[in-house]
């Protein structure tokens, strides 16, 4: 397998100077600062993606994320054909390739949009500083948020840790930019520069283990546009009501082609601030603010790195968590717990790359409180099964439920699966749609079928009769817990 990228030369007959556009996590065309920066400069773009998994460190990313990748690769890939240009693809490292590139091309200039983990973010600074003394220009863009993390600070000048303030202060400076569509055609690059073909990459399972997930899903940016159409016309309408419900239809479910970059997030407000008129206005301004929680997201990661793997809350560092069963950890990652708004939720996640945000909340409090396993065992299945895995957003929302974090919930709130069943999925559908086997029981055992053992054998006999652990004791010994790392 190459390391680096095969060239074979060039030639020449347009005489417009050439830039390199490197695509990462923001696979669209319209709304695309780099791609539309060398259009206005004028460049001809050559469209590139460099394979480098390796420089992520420990968070490479997962198998469900590279599974979306491909089929987004592909989509974007025929988009850019479509309007007379295509996606050369490589393998890294990626200043290497790109070293390679530009003076395989004879580049004049590089554009990207910007990434923020921070492993990537060192990287790129790195790789500017190279072609800049090499005298190529290097520039990247905001393709990802509506707010750059190091331009909010408090009055202090120091970074928030809590999300309303933080949340006041963007929208005190709220600058919304322009979208603009994808060009209809683009220049062609008359280059014979080779790559390697999208399977080379091997981001798609073998044994085609992902295939359901595409009965829910389109990657690339005309799913992404779909799913935001959907949103606007149908879910928006109660939004504000109805998202915490996982028996129905009421998010966006716009998370994935916003981490792949499919739909830049200021386009998805616009479209929102564009049905105010419809009487939707308290509707909107939740589904905006769930946008907020992506920036805050990302902006704590750029100011506290190391929260990816340690606890933000320093008062954690000797917390007693429990010593990891693996017969447990397995029962929870496949959805045989024994409680069944978490085994549903886990299931549903292993269907279809996602779970719905209420049920990621009872499903970490579970592992986190009840079990009480370092929130890390979750974020690391959660980063292999998301479609949507995004180190900030996985991060944030397991240091919130675990209760280490910036914004988090205290430690000693721990969500009671069973009310939380009983609250958001009020007629047990979502638990019986994903743990098939209860559906027959009557509503109120769904929620906690150990309450009659007998009806519960006979309805479903391979289920759990009871949790891993009991609700009860769980609890006391995370309120225990607690209370030794107090005192």
């Amino acid at each position: 397998m190459p390391t680096t990228p095969t060239t074979a030369g060039h030639t020449r007959r347009d005489s417009r100077p050439l830039a390199l556009v490197w695509f990462r996590n923001d696979l669209r065309l319209a709304d695309n600062p780099a791609l539309q920066a060398a259009l206005e400069g004028g460049y001809v773009p050559v469209p590139v993606y460099i394979h480098a998994p390796e420089e992520h460190g420990t968070w490479a990313p997962g198998a469900a994320s590279n599974a979306w990748r491909h089929r987004s690769l592909a989509a974007l890939d025929a988009d850019l054909v479509a309007r007379g240009s295509r996606l050369r693809r490589f393998f890294g490292p990626s200043m290497a390739s790109l070293q390679t590139l530009v003076a395989a091309t004879g580049a004049e200039a590089v554009f990207w949009n910007r990434r923020y983990e921070p492993r990537i973010q060192q990287r790129d600074i790195r790789i500017k500083r190279a072609l800049r003394g090499s005298g190529v220009r290097a520039e990247s863009f905001n393709g990802a948020l509506l707010f750059e993390p190091w331009e909010l600070k408090t009055k202090q000048d120091t970074p928030f840790k809590v999300f309303g303030p933080f949340w006041r202060s963007a929208l005190a400076s709220w600058r919304l930019a322009q979208t603009h569509e994808a060009p209809a055609r683009l220049p062609t690059a008359e280059i014979d520069l080779k790559g390697v073909p999208l399977e080379a990459l091997k981001l798609a399972p073998l044994r085609g283990w992902d295939q359901q997930f595409w009965d829910e899903w389109q990657p690339g940016e005309a799913g992404a546009h779909a799913a935001l159409d959907a949103f606007t016309d149908g879910a928006l309408r109660g939004y504000a009501g109805q998202r915490d419900r996982p028996d129905r239809t009421g998010t966006s479910r716009l998370s994935p082609h916003l981490h792949f970059g499919e739909i830049a997030p200021w386009r998805v407000v616009t479209m929102l601030e564009a049905e105010r008129g419809r009487g939707s206005g308290g509707d909107i301004d939740v589904a905006i603010k769930e946008l907020g929680w992506r920036e805050f997201a990302h902006y704590l990661l750029h100011h506290f790195p190391h929260s990816a793997e340690e606890h933000l809350n320093p008062r954690f560092a000797t917390f007693d968590w429990a010593q990891v069963g693996q017969h447990a950890l397995d029962a929870w990652c496949s959805g045989r717990t024994g409680v069944p708004i978490v085994d549903a939720g886990m299931r549903q996640l292993w269907a279809t790359g996602w779970m719905h945000n209420r049920v990621r909340m009872i499903v970490a409090s579970y592992l986190t409180k009840h079990l009480r396993y370092h929130w890390l065992h979750g974020a690391r299945w959660f980063w292999d099964t998301l479609v949507d895995a995004d180190l900030a957003s996985n991060t944030l929302g397991w240091q919130w439920v675990a209760g280490t974090g910036a914004d988090a919930a205290p430690y000693f709130r721990i969500f009671n699966p069973v009310t939380q069943a009983e609250r958001f999925d009020r007629d047990g559908r979502y638990i019986a749609r994903w743990v098939p086997e209860l559906a027959s029981l009557p509503v109120p055992l769904r929620f906690a079928p150990w309450r009659d053992v007998d009806a519960l054998r006979q309805a479903a006999p391979g289920y759990p009769p009871r949790p891993l652990v009991d609700l009860g004791q769980g609890r006391a010994a995370a309120l225990a817990a607690y209370a030794r790392s107090r005192g």
